[in-house]
């Protein structure tokens, strides 16, 4: 009791201090002699933040990493190596590849966009729109007509004119539903190398009696000596680097 005594007079000397502390303004703006608006360094922060948190979502909705992760899994469940390579791994690999694949886009974004903002040579509006470009030029490139046709009458939209006319929210899942597709057909193809390797495994031991021994300690051998042999993940990379070739 008496140490809480002690500090009654230093709470209350601290008192004003942060009383007029509260008083900062943290969102302010000042606006400029060429007409734009100076933000304060808490808006700016703000942004910066906002900005961060959308950069997963922007990696799953707006790139390769979906179809790229979804063949790596179908890939590891085929092989039937349960955890190996690891989550950590495959996500690795399929971030690195996507960022192989999206090069071209991501300079252009810099070239055109991102550099010109920094350097205050362009508003940020402008910076967004000019960004945007080459995003959805790729994404086109990738999305299938049947897919952006039904999620445009799912919206309530008519025949688009051009592919500036297709707003981003009609865009974003018609990329998505294709991307799905794609990256499932190349699984299913993956898939049945495999799936042959285990059939006749089990069908020897069966032929052999052997029942009560389960195929996949047998086969997984076999199927890991097959993907050596064809060099699997050199296949594999390449395999989907070449399906974005537009």
């Amino acid at each position: 009791m008496k140490r809480l005594l002690w500090l009654l007079p230093l709470v209350v000397a601290l008192t004003p201090s942060l009383a007029s502390a509260q008083m900062i303004p943290l969102v302010t703006s000042t606006p400029m002699a060429n007409g734009e608006t100076e933000y304060a360094l808490g808006i700016q922060i703000l942004m910066v933040m906002t900005v961060l948190t959308l950069l997963p979502a922007m990696l799953i909705t707006m790139t390769a990493f979906t179809r790229i992760l979804i063949v790596l899994a179908i890939l590891r469940q085929a092989l039937g190596t349960a955890q190996t390579p690891s989550n950590q791994i495959i996500l690795g690999l399929a971030l690195f590849l996507t960022l192989f694949i999206m090069s071209p886009v991501i300079d252009l974004v810099w070239a055109d966009a991102l550099s010109p903002f920094l350097d205050g040579n362009m508003a940020f509006d402008e910076a967004l729109n000019v960004a945007q470009v080459p995003l959805r030029e790729f994404m086109f490139a990738q999305t299938r007509e049947s897919d952006l046709a039904m999620f445009a009458e799912l919206g309530g939209y008519g025949a688009f004119g051009s592919r500036e006319d297709v707003p981003l929210f009609v865009l974003l899942p018609s990329f998505l539903t294709s991307e799905l597709k794609t990256a499932f057909q190349i699984g299913f193809l993956l898939f049945v190398p495999f799936l042959v390797i285990d059939l006749v495994v089990a069908a020897v031991l069966m032929s052999m009696g052997m029942m009560m021994l389960s195929p996949i300690i047998i086969s997984l051998p076999f199927k890991l000596m097959l993907f050596v042999l064809i060099d699997g993940w050199s296949l594999i990379s390449a395999t989907l680097v070449s399906s974005f070739a537009v």
